[in-house]
């Protein structure tokens, strides 16, 4: 591992930021491993130019409405099997050794940790990055809180960070590793300023906490100027989910974070299950539809255009209906908070 990380950062890093670097540094940085990438990597550019034909249609479901995405060749990571006997059966593609030749990362050094940022080849978005941790380390989120937050705020205004829990739409479950979109373009970012939807639940010193209505799925939310209260507020919403849920594992959640004028807004979509059941179904009858964080946050991609014409407002909130926290247990946590 030692040799393959050295080999690594001495032929493949095209720069390397630290948190408080100088402003904009690391979005500087990833656009210009963005542009090379493009140019040097045939896969990616082919990737990339397909985003721009790919089918788009809106659903209107009862009080929020979703964004569906034909996309084949995400059927990678909505098909990827995440049980235990198939990861251990196959090769991390996000560890050093195992990346294609021609990648290339912006290294991300935070508290002692190293991320390494990689250009997504197989994008939802027109630019659409992995954050992947260094060492092979499972994926979780406690631990690195800090790191999600700092780069949040060292991606803004240009990106939002997000985080897909192991059991959660994860397609690496076994290798610590965060996603970066444009700002803006998952939906939840703009609902989440619609003050008619917009709940607040309480306010604790510089974190303020609230959630959406009629929304379809349950939403956890905070904000902060204070990156240390945010991320004790955080830690302390894990820590209530895990008495709620009790679980050996980390509470189902996928989380998105951004930072617009020195604040943060940290949005946690609290699931009950994976993937609903008409994934599971055979022949005619699967949907396949895996919910993550981009989908939960109403980007919804189907790799297959059955789905993709099919799909509708009852399906929709069906899924998510299934796939999140039901309205009891959203009480709970409300209440806990």
């Amino acid at each position: 591992m030692d040799s393959s990380r050295e080999k690594f950062l001495s032929e493949k890093i095209l720069a390397s930021v630290s948190p408080g670097s100088s402003p904009g540094s690391l979005v500087r940085a990833i656009r210009a491993l963005f542009t090379a990438q493009v140019k040097s990597w045939p896969h990616v550019a082919a990737a990339y130019t397909s985003l721009n034909s790919i089918a788009v249609r809106e659903i209107e479901c009862a009080g929020y409405s979703v964004r569906l995405q034909f996309n084949p060749k995400r059927i990678v990571s909505t098909g990827a099997k995440v049980d235990a006997q198939s990861i251990n059966e196959r090769k991390c593609f996000l560890c050093i050794e195992n990346l294609p030749p021609e990648q290339k990362g912006v290294l991300y050094k935070n508290d002692g940790n190293e991320f390494v940022v990689l250009v997504n080849p197989i994008p939802i978005f027109q630019q659409h990055f992995t954050i992947s941790h260094v060492a092979h380390l499972p994926q979780a989120f406690e631990p690195n809180i800090g790191v999600f937050l700092s780069l949040a705020a060292d991606l803004s205004p240009a990106f939002s960070v997000f985080y897909n829990g192991p059991r959660c739409g994860a397609s690496a479950p076994d290798h610590a590793h965060f996603q970066a979109s444009p700002s803006g373009t998952i939906p939840v970012e703009n609902d989440a300023n619609d003050p008619h939807r917009k709940k607040y639940l309480r306010n604790a010193g510089n974190v303020s906490c609230f959630t959406l209505e009629n929304y379809g799925r349950q939403v956890v939310a905070f904000e902060s100027s204070n990156k240390e209260e945010l991320g004790k507020a955080m830690s302390m919403l894990l820590l209530k989910l895990q008495h709620i849920f009790p679980s050996n594992e980390e509470p189902l959640m996928n989380v998105l974070a951004s930072v617009n004028n020195g604040v943060w807004r940290v949005i946690f979509f609290l699931r009950a299950k994976h993937r609903p059941h008409y994934y599971d179904l055979a022949g005619e009858a699967q949907v396949m539809i895996s919910p993550a964080l981009v989908d939960m946050g109403g980007l919804i991609v189907t790799p297959k255009e059955r789905d993709f014409r099919r799909a509708d407002a009852s399906l929709v909130h069906e899924i998510f209906e299934e796939v999140s926290i039901s309205r009891r247990a959203m009480e709970q946590v409300i209440a806990s908070i």
